[in-house]
């Protein structure tokens, strides 16, 4: 055989193993691209998600403007944002008593509760 025979031959294997590879890395990425997506979304979990969505907003809209009880325990009450805004600019027309009547109550709301006696003593 010649020389130029033996050098196409290896210039055809090196291309062929070139080709290959990419073929096996190609392959690789899409199988890879197919298992890795997320599954997709169907008609009912939107709607179990809407739903889930509409129940916190509603919640959260109770919480902004109705008066509630947060820890009944510690008498902390919950106000409407309306109303909390004006006991602030009440309160805060005097800077120094505001201030020390707002630590009051941040100290007193969180407080530890006496520990409950253990039935088993």
């Amino acid at each position: 055989m010649s020389d130029w025979t033996t050098n196409k031959t290896r210039r055809l294997a090196a291309i062929a193993g070139m080709v290959g590879a990419l073929c096996v890395m190609g392959l690789m990425t899409w199988l890879m691209v197919k298992y890795t997506q997320p599954p997709p979304l169907t008609a009912q979990r939107a709607a179990e998600r809407a739903k889930a969505l509409a129940e916190m907003n509603a919640q959260n809209r109770e919480a902004l403007t109705t008066y509630g009880y947060v820890d009944p325990a510690r008498d902390v009450v919950r106000l409407p944002i309306a109303r909390a805004m004006e006991l602030a600019v009440q309160n805060f027309k005097n800077p120094s008593a505001g201030r020390s009547n707002l630590i009051s109550r941040v100290e007193r709301a969180t407080a530890r509760l006496p520990e409950k006696p253990n039935i088993f003593e």
